[in-house]
């Protein structure tokens, strides 16, 4: 048994196949990409982000350009997940930049959040996938403010905005960086 493992180990390498290769090789995580962004250093599993932060970083429910959206982990995302306010468009819904998302490793700037909590306490959102607005319903710990200066919490927009998504491959400069982290 242990010597067809090895074979196969063997030719998995010299056919370039990888059997445990490092979701970062391939590209962003969120975490690196929300640590790259804004002036929060937190380290390690999106789902432990809110934890880190407690003494560390201001941390609340209400949305703030520039916050870290913080994601509960959940089965199909149990690691959790961390996004950046880009926009708050209205008290319950904002623009974001994340990682990780639509698909695996890319970047994906100006997707939509929508709070669907009861309380409109920004604990229960959808977020955009693809072309539309995602069906599942993502638990969040709240927002993680970064300590670069005063905080400035956006008024939201009366009217609603246009908003324009992209997925944007990642750049091989940057590409090099997150591959780097990912190692440590």
């Amino acid at each position: 048994m242990g010597r067809t493992i090895k074979y196969l180990s063997v030719f998995a390498y010299l056919a370039g196949l990888t059997l445990t290769a490092p979701a970062a090789a391939r590209g962003w995580q969120c975490v690196t990409y929300a640590r790259t962004i804004t002036d929060v250093t937190i380290r390690g599993n999106a789902n432990t982000w809110w934890d880190q932060a407690a003494g560390r970083y201001e941390r609340g429910k209400a949305p703030a350009a520039g916050a870290v959206l913080a994601f509960k982990g959940i089965p199909g995302m149990r690691m959790g997940h961390v996004a950046v306010v880009k926009d708050v468009v209205s008290s319950r819904e904002l623009v974001i930049d994340h990682a990780n998302w639509t698909r695996r490793g890319g970047v994906e700037r100006n997707a939509r959040v929508v709070d669907v909590s009861d309380a409109g306490d920004w604990s229960a959102v959808k977020v955009s996938y693809g072309n539309g607005m995602g069906t599942r319903v993502n638990p969040t710990f709240g927002f993680i403010y970064p300590s670069n200066g005063p905080r400035q919490f956006a008024e939201p927009r009366v009217q609603f905005a246009s908003v324009s998504r992209s997925v944007l491959p990642l750049p091989g400069d940057i590409r090099a960086l997150a591959e780097a982290e990912s190692a440590l």
